[in-house]
């Protein structure tokens, strides 16, 4: 296994072949069974994916067509996957999250001929857009599902019955292997057309980075959505490219148990994983004696020390941080199976301090940046070089350059094929082979990547999500309720916002209620603040789960080209309105 490896390989289905042939009975898929994980192995995982391929042959999916998968990550997402790119075909994937209007999008905007479904509730908001959709000639479902009118529905073992597909249809690398659908500026989602190369390349980036401290018998914990090109490429495609095993999360509740049972060496994730594992450690410390909360922070203190002043401790830190590395910090690597080797975050920016925490607990955590239209990997911290505040350089053979005014520009055979039926919008981001990013950033010295800013104004959230603010706003502002309105929510959990009630309608609510009509007096009235968050709620409902506002801040000046709030073309000045509401906006979280 080497980098050639990598730039031989014509395709992705050829590559997991040529992996399972090596691999054999090596367990590579592990999900829950009766409450405990059971494995499948290479050769049985290639076994099924010819089987589906056969399958998808005799429902009619011919080379090109494009085959939408709304699942939960389990190991018959990556045999579909892999199936659907085997006979020449297009894998669709589709959020779990997704509403109706989110698959009816995809499905026509797609022309999907077929969608694979995991359970009957997902299938529900699924259903209704198969049956408006033109193209979509039947459903194949991996559990038991009813008839559905108007429908035609296999089931998964139906599938897989029958003869096999012998070989994988030949592929060259140029070749369209899938369309990950992601949030523009203008919300509505666009479908990345992403290559076999391009993923190809991704993961030869992954394998030069962390070979540096030595892969070996990996063990990956799959749980971010594999319809996101993140865990697309690192969480499935790399994995499988070194004979590594993946196991399956339960669902984020149970992800704290899934670590410890499945104790991966490598994790990939975003930077809300590591929040909420901060948040659980400081608040489990509340509960504890002070000599151990004591111990704790002067952990974290020498942690932090040693690692922004390398050679900095003095002999006693030196052997009080060896002790406390014992006491304290194996506990911590406990929490996430005792055997990590490196933890990844992507697809949002850290929070530095969140991650100068993990990494003064001992923890290895390499920050990198991407996006989809780079299938996704640009960059990330090197393992014997850690600067936590940035990205760290490009990886193997991805070339970076900064513009002149400051955009980041990626080029490399990372890059999407365009948007799927999007020329403009392509010829805007895709110019001479150059990725336009839309992210304001800095190289240094050592070549790492600092970002500074954002182009486009486009939310990315901590679980690493993009949200098309305006598509939320415009929502929120067809409620008689609410005249204007910002969210937020960058590097966020979750979507906040500023609402600027209608002066009108709370003028009529005031007089209905016995309240003064004066807007700054009723914005600071509770009974007023419900009456505006049920609007908000109303609206929540025809939202997908990340879209969802989840806390308001209400505000009696309306945003103006007056007062600096509006452009002169009536646009929100984000900028100046978050500089002017900071507090309340921070407050809210």
């Amino acid at each position: 296994m080497n980098m050639d490896s990598y730039r031989n390989w014509p395709s992705l289905p050829a590559m997991f072949f040529d992996c399972a042939e090596r691999e054999g009975g090596k367990p590579f898929l592990w999900a829950k069974s009766g409450g405990d994980y059971v494995p499948i192995s290479y050769r049985e995982t290639a076994d099924r994916i010819r089987r589906l391929a056969g399958g998808l042959r005799r429902l009619g999916i011919r080379p090109k067509d494009r085959v939408v998968i709304a699942s939960e990550n389990r190991p018959e997402w990556l045999i579909a996957d892999v199936a659907i790119m085997a006979v020449g075909a297009v894998s669709v994937p589709a959020y779990t999250t997704n509403t109706t209007n989110d698959h009816r999008h995809i499905l026509g905007d797609s022309g999907a001929k077929l969608a694979i479904v995991s359970n009957a509730a997902l299938a529900e908001p699924l259903i209704p857009a198969c049956r408006e959709a033109d193209g979509v000639e039947g459903l194949i479902s991996i559990e038991p599902l009813a008839p559905v009118d108007g429908l035609e529905v296999t089931s998964w073992d139906d599938a897989l019955a029958g003869s096999e597909l012998a070989e994988p249809v030949p592929a060259e690398r140029g070749d369209l292997a899938c369309l990950i659908y992601t949030s523009g500026t203008g919300g509505r989602p666009k479908g990345v057309m992403l290559s076999h190369g391009a993923i190809l390349f991704n993961c030869m980036g992954a394998y030069e980075l962390l070979t540096s401290f030595g892969l070996g018998e990996e063990v990956f914990l799959s749980f971010l959505p594999l319809s996101h090109s993140y865990e697309h490429t690192v969480g499935q495609f790399f994995p499988m490219s070194i004979g590594a095993q993946i196991y399956y999360a339960e669902g984020i509740d149970a992800l704290a148990r899934n670590m410890t049972e499945a104790r991966p060496t490598i994790m990939t994730a975003v930077p809300r994983l590591y929040e909420t594992m901060h948040g659980r450690i400081i608040s489990g410390l509340r509960t504890q004696p002070a000599l151990r909360r004591k111990l704790f922070a002067r952990t974290v203190a020498l942690g932090r020390k040693a690692h922004e002043n390398p050679g900095s401790l003095g002999p006693i830190e030196r052997i009080q941080n060896a002790v406390l590395d014992r006491l304290v910090r194996a506990k911590v690597r406990g929490r996430f199976g005792g055997r990590i080797k490196a933890l990844v975050s992507g697809g949002a920016p850290l929070n530095v301090e969140i991650g100068l925490f993990f990494t003064a607990l001992g923890l290895r955590l390499l920050q990198g940046y991407g996006q989809t239209e780079t299938a996704p990997i640009v960059s990330c911290n090197r393992p014997e070089l850690i600067k936590i505040d940035t990205v760290g350089p490009p990886v193997a053979e991805v070339e970076v350059r900064i513009a002149e005014d400051g955009e980041i520009l990626v080029r490399g055979e990372l890059a999407m094929l365009g948007y799927w039926n999007l020329p403009g919008e392509t010829a805007e981001v895709l110019r001479d082979g150059w990725v336009h990013t839309g992210d304001i950033g800095e190289m240094d010295a050592d070549g790492y990547i600092r970002i500074t800013d954002r182009k486009k104004d486009l939310i990315v959230n901590s679980g690493g999500d993009n949200i098309s603010p305006q598509r939320v706003e415009g929502f929120l502002t067809l409620r008689p309720e609410i005249a204007q309105a910002m969210v937020v929510g960058d590097r966020q959990p979750f979507l906040a916002g500023l609402i600027v009630p209608d002066a009108d309608a709370a003028s009529e609510w005031a007089r209905a209620n016995g309240r003064p009509t004066d807007l700054g007096t009723l914005c600071a009235d509770e009974d007023f603040r419900l009456w505006i968050e049920a609007a908000v709620e109303r609206v929540n409902a025809d939202l997908s789960v990340i879209e969802r506002v989840r806390r308001i801040h209400l505000v009696a000046e309306a945003f103006a080209t007056d007062n600096g709030l509006l452009t002169p073309s009536l646009k929100i000045r984000r900028h100046a309105i978050g500089t002017k509401y900071g507090d309340a906006l921070a407050a809210l979280y």
